[in-house]
C-alpha cells in the first residue's frame, strides 16, 4: 500500500517490546508515510533515538524542553501534523495517563492535543494487563473514540506465558494502513441506514418514546460511507450531526420511517435497520393538551406496522440486517427475530450489560448470520462495532 503524502506519529514507551516498534516504523517508512518518533525516557532505556531517527530520517523527539530544531511548538506541531497517532508498546502508565487526562511529558502532551485518531497497541505483563483498573482505562478510553489492538497471548519477558505481547509489527501496520486508507469494499453498494427512536404522540406536548439515541445506526451510515457505499440514513429525532457524504432523511413517528422506509428500498442493495421503531402507538391523538385529572388516565394503544417483516417479504435479492436490543434471552430472541422477518444478519445486544445500553459510546454486540454462524464481539467504539458488521456482510456476500 502507497502511504505517501500521509503523517504518522508513533509514540514508543518504555518496555521489552520496545524493539518490535523500530520494525513498525521501518515498514511505515519504505511504504511512503512520514514517520515521526516521540519516546518516553523509559523507552530511551530499551532502543536508543538513534535508531529510529536512521530509519524515519527525522529528528525523535524526546524532551518537551529541548532546543526546537525549527521555531514551533513541538508537541502542538506534532498534533496537528498527524493522520494518524500509534502509541506502541503502549504501557499500563501511558494508557492511565490519557484515561485521566495528564499530560506531563512529550509523549502524554502530545496525546492529548491531537486530533487525529489514535491507535493504541498495548503490551505488558498478563497480569498488568487483566488488572481492572488497566482494563477500566482502556473500556473508558475505547468509548471516547480511541482505537486498541488486542495483545497477542504467548512467552512473556519474564519466562511466564499470557495475554499482553505486543502484535507482530506487520499486524500492527495492517491495522494503520485500514486505518489511514479505509476499504472501499462497499463502492457501488446501495445502502439504506435506520436509526434512532421514533416519538408516536398523545397530545400536543406528551409522546411515548424509547431510549435510544441513534449513535448505533449513525455510526453503521459512517462506516458505510467511509467504505464506498452510497448511504441514505432515516434518522428518528435525535442529536447527532449526519455524516459527511451521507443522504438524510428525518422522521419523527413510526408511520413516517415506515413511508421513509419503503420508498427508499426499492433502490437499495441493503437495509441495516438499526432504529428503535414503537412497536405501539396511542388510538387517539388529543388536539389540545390533555388535563390532569384527579383520575387515573388510560391510554389505548394499537399496534404500529412492522416494517423489517414487511420487508421481509418482499426482499427479492436485497440483503436485510436487523438489530435485536434485548434485556434477557438475548441469543434465543435475536434467533426468533432473525426467522420470523426472514433477515439475513441479525446484530444482537444485551442493553443490561455496562457499556452495550442506550446511549452509550459503545456496545458489545453478537452477529448472528442466517446460516447460523455467530461472531462474539467483545466491548468497543460503535465505530468498530459498526465496521466489524460491515466486515461480516463483506464476508458474507463473498461467500454467496
Amino acid at each position: 500500500m502507497d502511504l505517501k503524502g500521509k503523517s504518522v506519529v508513533v509514540g514508543v514507551c518504555g518496555g521489552i517490546a520496545t524493539y518490535k516498534v523500530v520494525e513498525v516504523v521501518s515498514r511505515l517508512k519504505k511504504m511512503g508515510a512520514e514517520v515521526d518518533v516521540i519516546m518516553t525516557a523509559n523507552a530511551q532505556k530499551f532502543v536508543t533515538p538513534l535508531t529510529f531517527r536512521s530509519l524515519s530520517h527525522r529528528p525523535v523527539v524526546t524532551d518537551m524542553f529541548n532546543d526546537p530544531e525549527y521555531w514551533d511548538i513541538k508537541h502542538i506541531s506534532l498534533a496537528k501534523k498527524a493522520d494518524l497517532f500509534i502509541v506502541a508498546p503502549a504501557t499500563a502508565n501511558i494508557i492511565g495517563k490519557l484515561a485521566a487526562g495528564i499530560a506531563d511529558d512529550m509523549l502524554s502532551t502530545t496525546l492529548v492535543a491531537t486530533k487525529a485518531p489514535v491507535l493504541i497497541v498495548p503490551a505488558m505483563n498478563h497480569d498488568m494487563y487483566a488488572n481492572a483498573v488497566v482494563q477500566r482505562n482502556i473500556e473508558m478510553l475505547r468509548g471516547l473514540g480511541y482505537m486498541f489492538m488486542e495483545p497477542d497471548t504467548g512467552r512473556m519477558a519474564e519466562g511466564t506465558s499470557g495475554k499482553g505481547r505486543l502484535p507482530e509489527p506487520s499486524s500492527i501496520v495492517e491495522r494503520a494502513c485500514s486505518i489511514l486508507c479505509p476499504k472501499q469494499d462497499l463502492k457501488g453498494i446501495r445502502m439504506v441506514v435506520t436509526a434512532g427512536p421514533t416519538r408516536e404522540n398523545i397530545d400536543p406536548v406528551r409522546y411515548l418514546s424509547n431510549y435510544s439515541s441513534g449513535k448505533m445506526g449513525y455510526a453503521v451510515a459512517r462506516a458505510a460511507s467511509e467504505r464506498g457505499a452510497d448511504v441514505v440514513l432515516i434518522s428518528g429525532p435525535v442529536e447527532i450531526e449526519c455524516p459527511e457524504g451521507v443522504q438524510l432523511i428525518r422522521t419523527t413517528t413510526a408511520d413516517e420511517m415506515h413511508e421513509a422506509v419503503l420508498s427508499s428500498f426499492e433502490n437499495c442493495d441493503v437495509l441495516v435497520m438499526a432504529a428503535a421503531v414503537a412497536d405501539y402507538r396511542p388510538a387517539e391523538v388529543s388536539e389540545f393538551k390533555i388535563k390532569k385529572t384527579d383520575d387515573d388516565m388510560v391510554l389505548r394503544l394499537v399496534k404500529n406496522p412492522d416494517i423489517l417483516k414487511k420487508l421481509g417479504t418482499m426482499k427479492g435479492s436485497k440483503t436485510l440486517i436487523g438489530f435485536s436490543a434485548e434485556t434477557d434471552n438475548l441469543m434465543e430472541n435475536a434467533a426468533k427475530k432473525l426467522e420470523a422477518k426472514n433477515l439475513d444478519m441479525i446484530v444482537a445486544n444485551d442493553v443490561t450489560l455496562e457499556g452495550a445500553g442506550f446511549g452509550t459510546d459503545t456496545n458489545i454486540i453478537k452477529i448472528i448470520r442466517r446460516d447460523g454462524s455467530i461472531t462474539d464481539l467483545p466491548l468497543m467504539s460503535k465505530l468498530e462495532a459498526a465496521h466489524r458488521i460491515l466486515d461480516e456482510f463483506c464476508d458474507m456476500v463473498a461467500k454467496d
